[in-house]
């Protein structure tokens, strides 16, 4: 495969090869990735055998010299809106040089994932690191949220590399049978991710390679307006370590979070109908999460925004898949009126034999 197909929008350079020189001169750099499942290593079948790895030992390959230390935020199952909202406290807050960002089969082809997508994105690069974007492809049917994710990186004009540009035609073609690189169509073995790896490592060597021929500077440009309604810039989670809510019945849940994938902590647990929680909040758009969970029976909650019970929404704990715990983000608000919200959530249905309480893992506030 020719990996320089890869490569579908340049880009600035300008971070990078900041980055890129600082290492070539011995210099400490950390190299953060942000994304889902691909991200956190799944169906690899050793974490050093994922793409994140593969690309962090680029890094201490290629500069042997300098002190490399990498920082893995991929969780499972989360879209860029968690990820706007996770971004400051699960990476940011290492101080990462170089940051790649990878959402494209966990997000939605959608308006509203190329918003959320857009406020991922600013919210990293107003951090101040280089930001390379990595979209990814379901290998069943070429789909993805790369199209509108795309639109968002030639925005800021920042260098991108896409798996639906090389590997998906020789996957659709038959050249690559498709359970070469993926198990399920969409996670990639050993193979994908040496592949996606590769994908990035092209661009990583063009750029390395500019430098070294001491191509001209390059510039980074001025921050351009936002292309969309831009309301996910500045999401706040808000959990039982920052904010507290009026409980009646739910419980704090203050067993130690060790690892970001481990999900299901510092929030609340319910297990009674009549069991409430109220949040106080402001922004334009507001969001619950909790869990559904493969154990059942489990309770049914009710989330009302501002008193309104007429588009009160219903949160099932019970997952119908079987693959685990699922950390499930609902929308209740979107573009709405800014300034102070109330976000009342009520167990509505419990049973005699419920195997896990409510559990409510944060509410989300965006503006």
């Amino acid at each position: 495969m020719d990996m320089e197909k890869a490569i579908v929008h340049r880009g600035r350079w300008a971070r990078l090869r900041a980055v890129m020189d600082r290492a070539a001169r011995g210099g400490d750099i950390c190299v953060g990735f942000l994304g889902g499942s691909i991200t956190q290593g799944s169906l690899a079948s050793k974490p050093e055998l994922c793409y994140a790895s593969l690309v962090a030992d680029w890094w201490r390959k290629s500069f042997p010299t300098a002190a490399v230390r990498d920082v893995n935020a991929g969780i499972g199952g989360t879209t860029s809106q968690f990820g706007a909202a996770r971004a400051g406290e699960d990476l940011l807050c290492y101080g990462p040089d170089v940051v790649f960002i990878e959402f494209s089969v966990n997000d939605e082809n959608t308006p509203h994932f190329r918003e959320t997508y857009e406020g991922l994105v600013r919210r990293v690069y107003a951090a101040g690191p280089a930001v390379v974007l990595i979209h990814n492809v379901r290998y069943d049917d070429g789909s993805s949220a790369e199209d509108v994710h795309r639109e968002i990186g030639a925005h800021y004009d920042l260098p991108s590399v896409s798996l639906r540009a090389v590997l998906w035609p020789e996957v659709e073609a038959g050249r690559i049978p498709a359970r070469d690189v993926t198990p399920d169509d969409l996670h990639p073995n050993d193979r994908g991710h040496a592949i996606v790896a590769e994908a990035v490592t092209a661009l990583l060597e063009r750029v390395k390679a500019a430098a070294e021929a001491g191509d001209g500077p390059e510039t980074e440009g001025p921050l351009p307006p936002p292309l969309t309604e831009n309301a996910y810039e500045h999401s706040v989670r808000y959990r039982n370590d920052n904010c507290a809510p009026a409980l009646d019945g739910f419980v704090p849940d203050h067993a130690p979070q060790e690892h970001i994938t481990q999900m299901f902590r510092r929030g609340y647990t319910a297990w009674h109908k009549g069991d409430a929680i109220r949040f106080s909040v402001e922004g334009t758009c507001l969001a619950v999460q909790y869990r559904k969970s493969v154990k059942k029976p489990a309770p049914i909650a009710r989330a009302v925004v501002d008193g309104d019970e007429s588009h009160a929404l219903v949160l099932d704990a019970n997952f119908d898949e079987d693959w685990g715990d699922c950390l499930y983000l609902q929308d209740l608000l979107v573009h709405g009126q800014d300034g102070p919200h109330t976000v009342d959530i009520t167990v509505v249905e419990d049973h005699e034999n419920d195997a896990v309480p409510f559990y409510l893992v944060s509410v989300i506030a965006s503006r």
